[in-house]
């Protein structure tokens, strides 16, 4: 049970610390769903696979249209607002042209990419294109080189290189570098300008190219890191459904707490547990279960301390809880691991039965044929007709020892050979009238010594007939062998219906004998603990084999006003196959 806990507790403590570790094989054979392939956590793709899986990814291109839009407006203004200034010194018409075809080049693109208009690669290499052809004519009907325009290509090749291939961004470098080159050749021809500015041109082309290799290093591992980034959250996603679904589907009920005692996670088996409470996730816990939360503040107070079991409402199941720290500082919580009891015992009973089953082997040969051979030899004993009265008086003594000692060894081997319960739905009212004349039939009852009241009549239980059947017969003979009066005094009353507090069915067989001394109680259902001194003690103990078998719970219940009463607990029909 502590490895559970301690397990579930890393496991809670890795979700909230959003561990980045790639689940992918463990998803596809948990889940049984198709799942992407991804790449392994520890690895780095290779820089053209990343491209290549990018290409068709628009936020570097929206990003660079945006750019020309905006840059075209503040042309614009600037040409304006400061009556032309260096803009469009040497040939105005060419550059008010220039720009206006600029701008609306920049916004017809962008209306086209937020519209999905056409390929998104080939419209940033169109883009380049343009800007490098417009920049370069409006530079030059600014003076040229000189007017400092021939930064904006490097702009532009720079933006356009964070989402084009290594090659495509060289190339627009190269071009952008010709387009000046040949600019100032064609200046130098015209004699357009005094100063031929070579240098400056040449200067120029190398920035372009040193700008576009950068440019594309930068989108490179930027689109690298992106993608990580989105494989890592994709499987921290994964990895949080997978873990929400192996705790719905656990048998153990698990709640996990912050410091407030508020509850931040409760799978199905433990609302169930619980009782089914309004109060569940996001409610404090002793809204949810006032006796699970004063376990976990004794548990507080001494975490080393031997807790008792509990029930979280009258009726209710019979718990363990388990308590595990989990996180630190302003991520601390608790891990509640609640356990049924009776499931617990009833594993714990089946390597019982196991080792029982080979041990009843071994009764059955050494007892029960030699017993068979004495009660022969006292049968043949008592027909002998010299024989006196006080060895007949023996022969009797025999016999009915040799009888006792074989009911022990039919009870266990009874005990031995439970078959594994075949539960199905049972309407209680019908099956247990019926159930109820064979016994009366089986024990010579009368029809006023046992009555059996159901509601509401449609009460529907989960569990085996057969082995319920059994129960019920070994609850029936118990109370006539317990009777301390005449045989035709005893009464039994049998009552069912649904408890109020759980919602969960139950059976009550009451009688009017003397009931049980205090002092037994605690060991009722204990193997070979009897009261009587003919009993073999087998009889309550197998009663609560078979129940715990089926899940049902069985327990004795103090009458006030004298008799027993045997009470038993069904699971939910709606919910016991879950569980």
């Amino acid at each position: 049970m502590s490895h559970l806990a301690a397990d579930l507790g890393i496991l809670v403590q890795k979700a909230r610390n959003r561990k980045k570790t790639n689940h992918c094989s463990v998803l596809r054979t948990i889940m049984h769903a198709p799942v992407e392939e991804k790449l392994d956590s520890g690895t780095r793709p290779e820089p053209s696979q990343a491209v290549d899986a990018l290409r068709g990814d628009s936020s570097h291109l929206h990003l660079y249209l945006v750019y020309r839009v905006a840059l075209g407006v503040a042309l614009l203004l600037v040409y304006f607002a400061i009556g032309r200034g260096p803009l469009g010194t040497y040939l105005p018409q060419v550059f008010t042209v220039a720009v206006h075809l600029y701008l609306g080049a920049a916004i017809v693109a962008l209306l086209m990419h937020l519209r999905g208009v056409g390929d998104p690669e080939k419209q940033g290499q169109l883009a380049v294109f343009l800007d490098i052809a417009l920049i370069t004519i409006m530079m030059h009907a600014s003076g040229g080189v000189q007017s400092g325009l021939g930064l904006l290509i490097a702009v532009s090749i720079a933006l356009g290189s964070l989402g084009l291939v290594g090659h495509t961004s060289l190339l627009f470098a190269a071009i952008g570098s010709l387009a000046v080159l040949t600019e100032r050749i064609y200046s130098h021809i015209v004699s357009a300008f005094a100063d031929t500015a070579y240098t400056q041109a040449g200067l120029l082309g190398v920035s372009f190219f040193a700008m576009a290799l950068l440019a594309h290093a930068l989108g490179r591992r930027a689109t690298e890191s992106e993608q990580l980034a989105s494989q890592r959250g994709s499987d921290l996603a994964n990895l949080a459904q997978l873990n929400d679904f192996v705790i719905q589907q656990m048998r153990a009920g698990i709640l996990v707490i912050d410091e407030q005692e508020t509850i931040q996670v409760m799978n199905e088996a433990a609302w169930v547990l619980l009782g089914m409470p309004v109060a569940m996730r996001h409610y404090p816990l002793s809204e949810a279960s006032p006796s699970l939360a004063l376990q976990f503040h004794d548990w507080s107070q001494d975490p080393g301390a031997n807790r008792p079991d509990f029930r979280s409402m009258s009726g209710g199941r019979d718990l363990r809880a388990t308590f595990t720290p989990i996180g630190d500082g302003e991520n601390a919580g608790t891990l509640i691991v609640l356990e049924d009891t009776a499931r617990l015992t009833a594993e714990a009973q089946q390597l019982k039965l196991a080792s029982l089953g080979r041990l009843t082997a071994g009764i059955a040969h050494e007892i029960r044929n030699p017993l068979g051979a004495i009660s022969h030899a006292s049968q043949l004993l008592d027909e002998s007709p010299q024989l006196p009265g006080p060895d007949r008086r023996m022969i009797e003594i025999i016999r009915h020892n040799s009888q006792r000692v074989n009911e022990v060894v039919e009870s266990i081997l009874k005990l031995s050979r439970q078959d594994n319960p075949h539960p199905k739905p049972l309407v209680l009212a019908p099956w247990l009238h019926q159930q109820i004349d064979e016994v009366r039939q089986t024990h010579m009852f009368d029809d006023r010594q046992i009555e059996e009241e159901i509601d509401p009549p449609g009460t529907t239980v989960f569990a085996d007939p057969g082995q319920l059947r059994q129960v019920i017969d070994v609850l029936c003979d118990n109370a006539l062998r317990h009777f301390d009066r005449e045989r035709d005094q005893l009464n039994i009353r049998i009552v069912g219906g649904i408890t109020p507090e759980s919602g969960g069915p139950f059976l009550e067989l009451r009688d009017n004998g003397p009931g049980i001394p205090t002092e037994a109680q605690a060991n009722l259902f204990e193997p070979f603990f009897t009261t009587r001194n003919e009993g073999t003690g087998l009889g309550l103990y197998i009663a609560r084999q078979l129940c715990e078998a089926n899940h049902i719970r069985l327990e004795y219940l103090r009458q006030p006003r004298g008799g027993s009463c045997f009470r038993l607990s069904f699971p939910n029909p709606r919910r016991s196959r879950k569980l």
